[in-house]
């Protein structure tokens, strides 16, 4: 009899994790943290990152409960499962730190960048730029005779496709906020 060929790990949307924690790949995790909202909690955390030679690809920090002087913190991060690991139990021992949730672990969740892209340009280039403005929904904020400033709100890719096609029509400067995310589902 043969033995199915099923590749371990090959599912986020399996019941099971059968990713191999001592695996080399690289994955990108969005790490969700609540903190206290007072000063130098941001340094600690990000100083964490820093003294392990961790990179951060996105971060994203505001107040979330105003009473209760929380903020939230939502990173995303590259490194292999065992990285990915060790960062969220370091986070978790950390004073200021009330709870850190890994999105891409936990299942389905929904992120969001917003962008601003200045765009210069005369003529048929102009017309091009906004014609694809249009394809990707993105917004028209301020306009000159010689340049536009448009926003964009999508998936951090999206936001990178929409400033590679605006590059050879004159793409000037990119303002990008940082990754906001939120798991689905009612919890």
């Amino acid at each position: 009899m043969s033995t199915l060929n099923i590749e371990k790990g090959t599912s986020r949307h399996s019941a099971y994790d059968l990713r191999d924690p001592f695996s080399e790949v690289q994955e990108t995790h969005t790490l969700a943290v609540v903190v206290d909202n007072e000063a130098g909690v941001l340094a600690r955390v990000i100083g964490l990152f820093t003294a392990r030679g961790y990179n951060i690809d996105s971060l994203t920090v505001a107040e979330i409960d105003h009473t209760g002087h929380r903020s939230r913190i939502t990173i995303v991060t590259t490194g292999t499962p065992k990285v990915i690991h060790q960062i969220k139990t370091q986070l978790g021992r950390m004073v200021p730190v009330h709870d850190v949730h890994d999105l891409t672990a936990e299942g389905a969740h929904v992120s969001r960048e917003l962008a601003l892209l200045k765009v210069s340009g005369k003529g048929e280039a102009r017309v091009e730029a906004l014609r694809l403005a249009d394809i990707f929904r993105a917004n028209v904020v301020d306009s000159t005779l010689e340049s536009f400033i448009f926003e964009i709100t999508g998936t951090p890719e999206k936001v990178e496709a929409f400033a590679e096609l605006m590059r050879p029509l004159g793409l000037v400067e990119v303002a990008r906020t940082g990754v906001a995310a939120l798991s689905r589902g009612p919890s």
